[in-house]
């Protein structure tokens, strides 16, 4: 069976990865592509600014959190020349982000160990990362957590047991998360390929089909989509 396949199997037991109320609690679909006009250059660039959108969008959607991103084309990451490449720039996302305050705490969906962990501290990086491997059924993967808070990392070693609910971090700042507004990158990651504490999280579009397929859609995992604002 595929990993896609084992994880809608088990898709109504995963642990909620932030804290919300589903009674209550909406998720703002942000498009963060070129075909959203609102962040412009200039604002996308400047990470106060940046905050200030994704932060006045939020409040006047009446939504606690914003979520989205899983294989968007995304301009945006023009602001950082750690994306650049020589012939190709890095645009295509490969996780699921969750914007939402400093400080929300992070949980894992489901039993793993800590895999691996580092400080990614470059501008546009993950900053403070985590890597948890899983296995369902006898299948192996991994599960990633960018832009988290520096304070998460502690206390941590390769082969820590995590249960399932229990909280693994924190949305980091922005000098611990790679200079982003508040937020949380989740990705899931079939072969982690020699990666230890970090894996990418865009990739070039041509090489999309190959990214896309080590990296699948986290929805059966997060299972967001059923509370985005309409």
């Amino acid at each position: 069976m595929s990993l896609v396949s084992i994880l809608e199997k088990y898709r109504e037991t995963f642990h909620p990865v932030i804290p919300f109320d589903p009674s209550t609690d909406k998720f703002y679909p942000f498009d963060l592509t070129d075909k959203n006009k609102a962040p412009g250059p200039e604002l996308v660039a400047d990470t106060e600014s940046f905050a200030m959108y994704i932060h006045a969008t939020l409040r006047a959607q009446h939504c606690r959190y914003g979520v989205g991103g899983y294989g968007e084309h995304r301009t945006l990451y023009a602001r950082s020349r750690h994306f650049d490449g020589a012939t190709e720039p890095r645009r295509l996302h490969l996780g699921t982000d969750i914007w939402g305050p400093a400080g929300t705490g992070v949980m894992s969906p489901l039993d793993g160990i800590v895999h691996s962990f580092a400080f990614n501290n470059n501008d546009g990086d993950y900053g403070a990362t985590l890597i948890l491997t899983h296995n369902l059924e006898g299948t192996g993967f991994h599960t990633l957590y960018g832009h988290l808070s520096l304070n998460s990392l502690k206390n941590l070693q390769e082969g820590k047991a995590i249960r399932k609910g229990d909280t693994i971090g924190e949305f980091g700042m922005r000098f611990e998360n790679g200079n982003w507004p508040p937020h949380l990158h989740f990705q899931l990651i079939r072969d982690m390929q020699d990666w230890k504490g970090d894996y990418p999280g865009v990739c070039k579009f041509s090489e999309r089909a190959s990214w896309l397929d080590n990296c699948p859609d986290p929805e059966p995992v997060l299972q967001l989509g059923r509370f985005i604002e309409p």
